[in-house]
């Protein structure tokens, strides 16, 4: 299973709390990389226990208040990242 952030950021809209069939169904519906898909496939299929969001999936994922900056940084822009 390999993630990266941009693979990662592609189930921010996901269903949350949700399933791993609810993910892949979701994936699949909404046009996800095959990566993500076959990323989501290698999870546990018999814990049907939701994950409540893509931290519970891949602990490292860098959220939008993971980083470091204040207002005075001028020009910083997350979606630049």
């Amino acid at each position: 299973m390999i993630w990266t952030v941009e693979l990662a950021a592609t189930l921010e809209e996901a269903p949350w709390p949700a399933t791993r069939n609810e993910l892949i169904e979701w994936a699949e519906r909404n046009g996800c990389p095959q990566q993500v898909i076959d990323n989501l496939y290698e999870l546990d299929e018999e814990d049907e226990t939701p994950y409540e969001n893509i931290e519970e999936i891949w602990p490292d994922y860098i959220m939008k208040e993971d980083f470091f900056h204040g207002e005075e940084d001028d020009g910083f822009d997350y979606d630049d990242v």
